[in-house]
């Protein structure tokens, strides 16, 4: 078990940049036995989308949608992962969630990840 706890959003105007934290809290095993991925749900659509994922060994996977734009990052000493969100745009306007898998392949797949977070606010304006 491992409870994840975003934070970081907020309503930013499009071109600028968040950071998005994912603090794993009251983890039963070592947060760096975890591949760590972000997700995405767009008002009014459906279902989530992969974002970003760094395994344990620190292999990161990007959506298309965000390559060269957005950066994960991980601090195991810290128990966090980061997404660094760059040149926000409108259409990057979302709930983001982190969640924590024990694989380490197939980081786009929902149905990997066992743990998720609440999610935090994204909103970008033109």
């Amino acid at each position: 078990q491992v409870q994840l706890v975003e934070s970081g959003g907020g309503l930013v105007q499009a071109g600028t940049s968040l950071r998005l934290s994912c603090t794993a809290e009251h983890s039963e095993r070592s947060f760096n036995d975890y591949t760590i991925g972000w997700f995405r749900q767009a008002p009014g659509k459906m279902p989530r989308e992969f974002v970003a994922g760094i395994t344990w060994t620190g292999r990161e996977y990007y959506a298309d949608s965000v390559k060269g734009r957005f950066a994960i990052s991980r601090n195991n000493a810290e128990n966090t992962a980061y997404l660094r969100m760059n040149n926000l745009q409108p259409e990057d306007t979302a709930r983001y969630w982190c969640a924590a898998s024990n694989y380490n392949y197939g980081l786009e797949l929902e149905q990997h990840y066992d743990y998720w977070g609440q999610g935090t606010q994204v909103a970008a304006s033109s």
